[in-house]
């Protein structure tokens, strides 16, 4: 009388085929949701910059004030209204590397319209009250571009997600995109 103790080769066969096809959808899946959770992060990072860039933003509006007598009282306002903004004034476009769709003469058309564009640093983060958040050549850059006169922001990251054009979305953009892939 035959005992067979033991599984034949195609058995063993089949179970390491079905085990390598659970593993691949496995880690696929948990590759999408960390892709899909590092997407919530950035917008979730941005709204709170947002947030407390428009609370700036509406404090240097309020010190540009709305009648302007002379051009150095022009002059003399706009300084005091951007010292209530928070960050580094980006006056060269090396920052952006070609990322962000933002160039020089961009950067300086805009600031004729009070729009100045603002690096945030780790610190700068720390000091408007948000913590444990990277802002660094390494992880990306958080950009805000503060328009002064219509009291509205928005916000950049160096690192971000890439759209089509091979450029990092803005906060507006990001809103309106799911992460699906």
């Amino acid at each position: 009388m035959k005992n067979n103790k033991g599984i034949t080769l195609t058995t063993l066969v089949i179970t390491i085929v079905v085990l390598l096809i659970i593993a691949g959808i496995s880690i696929e899946t948990g590759n999408n949701m960390i892709k899909k959770s590092q997407l919530e992060n950035l917008k979730t990072n941005m709204l709170l910059i947002k947030v407390k860039g428009k609370e700036y933003a509406e404090n240097a509006n309020f010190k540009l004030g709305t009648s302007i007598d002379t051009a150095e009282d022009k002059e003399e306002r706009i300084v005091a209204a951007k010292a209530e903004l928070k960050g580094e004034e980006i006056t060269e476009d090396s920052i952006f590397n070609g990322n962000i769709n933002i160039t020089l003469e961009k950067i300086l058309e805009d600031n004729v319209n009070l729009i100045y564009y603002y690096k945030l640093t780790e610190q700068n983060l720390i000091d408007i009250g948000i913590t444990n958040v990277k802002s660094n050549k390494k992880d990306g850059w958080y950009i805000i571009k503060y328009d002064l006169k219509n009291v509205n922001i928005e916000v950049y990251n160096t690192k971000g997600f890439k759209n089509e054009q091979g450029t990092y979305y803005t906060l507006n953009e990001l809103q309106n995109i799911e992460y699906n892939s």
